[in-house]
């Protein structure tokens, strides 16, 4: 029990001489009461941290495999930590950010991998306001105030680098066999899922386009699935060039053909397959650049940066960009969501780019006007015959 006392009854009483200023009984009434709103769930308060997480997880059902994995991450790493244990009442603001502070200066996990943990944890106890479980939730702060961003952006190559890198690929014994993947996938900008889904029925030489619908994953139980492309805007029917058709049809050539096609829910007919006969995925590839990178760094003096497919991506969106094509064209190509996506692209460019932008404008306005002054040149010659 919790009394409160008063000199005054009403909040126009008079104090006694010699009494300290204090609110009224009936102020200190509305006070209480308001506190009693507020009250939170006592019970529901004692849940522990990983419980409030496994709890929140559990309204999360229209989810995404990959997006299913990090879920288990997360769970995972709360059960190994004493933070995880922690009842969610107990658990301050300053708590939550010396926990991220620990997973970064002492665990050395990366601001990426950190974002990540707190972007579970932020809604879970958002859920637990919401719920008037808590009164206020402990993560609601600006991660960037907290930790050091030691996040590595993935840049775009340069043209000159990236036409090392392809005649490299091209000439060397080992990986020459990956030349026409290499080409595609920073010729069209492809996320390396959606390249590993595409099967014969997607790739249609005679018209030069390629149907994207569908990535093709691998589970971290090992099991091969299909799922929908990353966001609605990323299935797209792609216009491809002459030469990035031509890849694609050396790659059908000599394409491996299994004996029984693999399907993988309803999609066989895959353009690459391990020794196992089963399609190759992501990781695949990515173990394939690093290899390739390696070895370039090892025959020529000026190193090559990492070059991931998605540094691919990334380069052919940087290039477009630079190229002058409309932004919303760009992102229809890159299957972005977001118009902010393609135009950060854009905030890349720089001096160099502006230079050589603004000589292309000027040889357009000279071409411009040596058309125009051919058009005026017989007008004036006719009437000077006639005068």
């Amino acid at each position: 029990m919790h009394l409160v006392y008063s000199w005054k009854l009403e909040p126009t009483d008079k104090l006694p001489k010699g009494k300290k200023p204090c609110l009224s009984i009936r102020e200190l009434e509305k006070q209480v009461n308001t506190d009693l709103d507020l009250l939170v769930n006592i019970v529901d308060g004692q849940m522990t941290v990983c419980e409030l997480v496994d709890r929140y997880l559990k309204t999360k059902t229209e989810v995404r495999q990959s997006t299913k994995q990090g879920y288990v991450t997360v769970q995972r790493l709360l059960a190994k930590e004493a933070f995880g244990k922690k009842t969610i009442r107990s658990v301050k603001t300053s708590d939550a950010k010396l926990f991220l502070i620990k997973l970064q200066q002492e665990d050395g996990k990366s601001y990426s991998s950190i974002h990540t943990i707190r972007g579970v944890l932020r809604p879970a106890f958002q859920m637990a306001v919401d719920d008037d479980i808590l009164v206020k939730n402990p993560f609601g702060f600006q991660l960037a105030g907290v930790l050091v961003n030691d996040a590595v952006t993935r840049e775009a190559i340069t043209k000159d680098q990236m036409r090392k890198f392809l005649k490299f690929v091209h000439d060397d014994v080992v990986y020459c066999k990956y030349y026409e993947v290499v080409y595609i996938l920073f010729h069209t900008g492809m996320r390396i899922s959606e390249f590993c889904g595409l099967t014969l029925k997607d790739i249609d030489l005679e018209n030069r386009t390629v149907n994207i619908d569908h990535q093709l994953q691998r589970t971290s139980d090992m099991r091969y699935i299909i799922e929908t492309t990353k966001t609605d805007a990323g299935t797209r029917v792609l216009p491809i060039t002459e030469d990035v058709a031509q890849m694609f049809q050396a790659i059908i050539e000599d394409r491996n053909a299994q004996k029984v096609e693999k399907t993988i829910d309803g999609y066989s007919g895959f353009l690459f397959y391990d020794d196992n006969g089963m399609p190759l995925v992501a990781m695949h590839w990515q173990y394939r650049f690093n290899r390739m990178v390696n070895r370039y760094n090892d025959i020529y003096r000026v190193q090559m940066p990492n070059i991931t497919p998605h540094v691919c991506r990334h380069t052919y969106c940087s290039n477009m960009a630079k190229s002058g094509m409309n932004p919303k064209t760009l992102q229809y190509l890159m299957g972005h969501s977001d118009i902010s996506v393609t135009m950060n692209v854009y905030t890349h460019i720089g001096f160099d780019d502006a230079e050589e932008e603004l000589k292309r404008m000027e040889e357009f306005r000279k071409a411009q006007a040596e058309v125009e002054q051919k058009k005026e040149k017989p007008m004036s010659q006719k009437m000077f015959k006639v005068v």
